[in-house]
């Protein structure tokens, strides 16, 4: 017995491995344009519906769909209202895999063929092509999700030799509605448990099969299911922003306002799922006499898998139309119930998109980490802002608010520069493909570079205070000539920072990067000469003019440092 259960628990965690397992390879293959799909997202309530819908199909996990809206939503990708659609198709989406278990799970034993899959998908692994070792990561889990569901089935305990187990499970259907709950809310701790939806519900399948449980029952343990996953999102949300707090109440006020209704009618309701199975020419599920004898390839069986699947899909179907006339209300509720707070702290250099962690999938973090890196230069132009009224100050007191911001952007270019790094070194490399490895590796020397511009921000400032602490001043004319070298150089930052945000390799975009530091580089030497002829001819002042082409020189290098980065995402060399 001992045995048999343990056989149980590791027949389980090859279905829950087998399901990450194609999960995974399916983001592989599709991560990308998922990504893309996601934020091309209209605040169009129907499309945003058929978004979640099309990606929990295709990733076969609505546990995952709803973790990477609520990461972005955190990221600010997607609004509150967008993402309430998207979770609803998620849950649509869902019911999909009751169906594939419904229909080869249990009418055709697909587990004869999972070992000749994995030796196809063995063979797929080895292969050149990137693709085709994504597709063998499918093929293995699809394996191991139905090998998994088949040793489940064979390793539940036969209740013909163990009456007493039977007469206890039966013990808790003769309470009439109370039995609702009571499956219900086992339905929602077992869910809680396992982390999965999915694999609740093919356990359920499994004990529906055999006649351990009648229909309602099952039904009922679908509606706790239902309760139960919404807590996978609030798990993510519990370190996101505000937004991402509210889109993860919504996925579990949108979940039990479903049961609640379900509950109500759950009498007409399981009787209008029989009716629709009846029609088909099978056995009516909601009349079916369970006495846990039940051969899993009877018609009984096979009326009791399709009606409970019909159960799932309809369930969310019927709460998704009800609820999608009612999302800016829903959007509204969830914002009275978590209402924003003030943070003292300075919006422009917090993290922005990866503050919340990963998101479900590798390949959709890889998007949390572009944008971010793009805010960190964004965050890096503001500095260069400083250094020009640093210049421009006319007194020590004006001068040493900007040199303290510029101390100060300099160590949030180093934490920000560090977090980035931190967050793509915990996204594990075998989850994502060949060509994002090779974009990770391109932020890695982005980030790099936009805290070395960080550096030089702070070493022009300590140019700077060298410079008044020998009472040295620059010039009107030399003042000008710095600002219009750091006016280059924003435009410089203007380029680089259009490069980063398009993601994809730009030609044009680097050559507008690389006339821009040409024409940096002709400055600098022009402003350069005339200083040097300056300095020959009146011979004074020497100390002062090595400050002004020490700042010349580091503003130059500030332009070497944004070339880099436009050389690095556009895979160019200039």
């Amino acid at each position: 017995m001992i045995l048999q259960i343990f056989t149980l628990i590791g027949a389980l965690g090859m279905f829950l491995y087998g399901m990450n397992l194609m999960s995974a390879g399916l983001q592989k293959a599709a991560g990308d344009r998922l990504r893309r799909f996601l934020e091309a997202m209209t605040s169009n309530r129907f499309k945003s519906v058929t978004t979640g819908l099309t990606i929990t199909s295709i990733i076969q996990s609505s546990s995952a769909t709803t973790v990477m809206v609520v990461g972005f939503v955190n990221a600010g990708l997607l609004a509150l209202n967008q993402a309430i659609g998207v979770i609803m198709g998620a849950n649509i989406g869902t019911t999909i895999t009751a169906w594939l278990i419904s229909l080869l799970g249990f009418k055709a034993d697909i587990s004869i063929l999972a070992v000749p899959l994995m030796a196809l998908g063995f063979l797929m692994s080895i292969a050149k092509s990137e693709k085709y070792r994504n597709i063998s990561e499918c093929v293995i889990g699809f394996s191991l999700l139905f090998l998994g569901l088949s040793l489940m089935k064979e390793s539940v305990p036969d209740l013909r030799q163990t009456p007493e187990v039977l007469s206890f499970i039966q013990g808790w259907t003769q309470y009439g509605f109370g039995s609702v709950i009571i499956f219900m809310l086992f339905g929602t701790v077992l869910t809680l448990v396992l982390q999965s939806s999915s694999a609740t519900m093919a356990l359920t399948l499994i004990m529906m099969s055999l006649g351990w449980i009648p229909f309602h029952m099952g039904a009922a343990m679908v509606l706790g299911e239902n309760i139960g996953t919404t807590i996978t999102a609030n798990i993510a949300a519990a370190v996101a922003n505000t937004n991402a707090k509210r889109a993860a109440l919504a996925h579990t006020l949108f979940n039990i306002f479903g049961v609640v209704w379900a509950l109500m009618l759950f009498k007409p309701f399981t009787a209008l799922i029989g009716a629709i199975i009846a029609s088909w020419g099978l056995p009516n599920p909601a009349e079916i006499v369970y006495s846990g004898v039940m051969e899993s390839t009877s018609p009984e069986s096979t009326a009791s898998l399709y009606g409970l699947s019909m159960f799932h899909t309809l369930f969310n179907t019927f709460n998704t139309i009800i609820l999608v006339w009612f999302i800016p209300q829903l959007a509204k509720i969830v914002s009275t119930v978590i209402k924003s707070k003030p943070n003292p702290e300075d919006e422009a250099v917090r993290l922005k998109y990866i503050s919340a962690g990963h998101t479900a999938t590798a390949e959709l973090s890889i998007g949390q980490a572009q944008k971010e890196v793009v805010h960190f230069a964004e965050i890096s132009r503001n500095g260069l802002g400083y250094v020009r009224e640093a210049v421009k100050a006319a007194n020590e007191k004006s001068f040493e608010e900007y040199r303290q911001k510029l101390v100060k952007y300099e160590e949030i270019a180093d934490r920000i520069e560090f977090e980035i790094a931190s967050f793509l070194n915990a996204i594990p490399q075998e989850d994502i493909s060949e060509h994002t490895r090779g974009d990770v590796q391109i932020m890695y020397k982005v980030i790099n570079e936009l805290e070395s511009l960080g550096d030089s921000g702070e070493a022009i400032s300590r140019i700077l205070s060298r410079r008044n602490s020998h009472d040295k001043k620059f010039s009107d004319e030399q003042i000008r000539n710095i600002l219009s070298l750091i006016e280059l150089v924003d435009k410089a930052y203007d380029i680089m920072i259009r490069n980063l945000s398009q993601g994809h390799r730009s030609m044009v975009g680097l050559k507008m990067a690389v006339d821009c530091e040409i024409e940096i580089n002709e400055l600098r030497n022009i402003l350069r000469e005339a200083e040097i002829k300056r300095i020959e001819q009146n011979g004074t002042d020497y100390h002062g003019s090595v400050y002004y082409l020490d700042i010349l020189s580091e503003v130059e290098r500030m332009g070497d440092f944004i070339i880099n980065i436009s050389q690095a995402v556009t895979q160019e060399q200039a």
